[in-house]
């Protein structure tokens, strides 16, 4: 290779880490300002601008289910906690590229889901620079979520978290663990955690459907315990991902 070639090659290398290095780096601002400043809140302080961000995903699923459930949830945030939370969720592809301004990142549906290899990588780069993961059966989806969390962490294995761990009582103590809010198939509710590096970057809420809970009642008629109890483990959600 002559001394022209080796220098343009060298000088894309320098390009693609600069690139590289800047993603990370505001993934790293975004995600550090919110868990840093979380834990340490006065009783009267706030944290502004927060917000869920709704994945969209290819193979068919209705990504788009429960349509009112995250704006309740961030209802109650605002309502309960000192978060000031938005009023409307947000909507973001995985190759978007206001991606890494979304820390807590919430997916759902009841069929397929499919990720490109591009989409695969760059999840799994969002995850473990701060990113955080909800994901939330609405029926019919364990089998397809699966495989694709395996593409994205082959390393690691979903395993169930034990009712002590602090997801349930990060905001509001749930002694039982994950509550059950809709029948599907009968068995208890699975609550189920992946780590990176030892921190839970995804949290998957299985056979119960969190989402049905959350939504408007002309929607799912669940029972007032039923709606609070799907509330309150979706507040403790997000606030175990926001201050961990």
């Amino acid at each position: 290779m002559d001394k022209s070639a080796r220098n343009a090659k060298s000088a894309k290398s320098a390009t693609k880490r600069g690139v590289a290095s800047a993603a990370r780096a505001v993934a790293n601002v975004a995600a550090a300002a919110l868990l840093a400043v979380l834990p340490a809140l006065p009783a009267d302080a706030s944290v502004d601008g927060f917000t869920i961000a709704r994945l969209k995903y290819g193979g068919g699923g209705d990504w788009y289910s429960d349509p009112s459930s995250l704006p309740n949830l961030l209802e109650g945030l605002r309502e309960r906690t000192r978060i000031r939370a938005a009023e409307e969720e947000t909507q973001v592809g995985i190759l978007d590229e206001e991606l890494f301004r979304y820390p807590f990142l919430y997916a759902t549906g009841h069929g397929v889901i499919r990720l490109s290899e591009a989409e695969v990588q760059r999840l799994r780069y969002h995850l473990i620079h701060g990113g955080f993961l909800w994901v939330d059966d609405n029926y019919g989806f364990d089998p397809y979520f699966r495989s694709e969390i395996r593409r994205v962490f082959p390393e690691a294995e979903l395993r169930e978290l034990p009712v002590d761990h602090a997801i349930y009582h990060s905001y509001y103590s749930l002694p039982k663990g994950l509550p059950k809010i809709h029948e599907h198939d009968g068995g208890a509710p699975r609550g189920y955690g992946l780590f990176h590096d030892g921190r839970l970057v995804v949290y998957y809420s299985y056979n119960t459907d969190i989402g049905d809970g959350l939504e408007d009642f002309e929607v799912h008629p669940n029972p007032p315990e039923k709606r609070e109890e799907a509330l309150r483990m979706a507040i403790n959600i997000v606030t175990y991902a926001l201050t961990h």
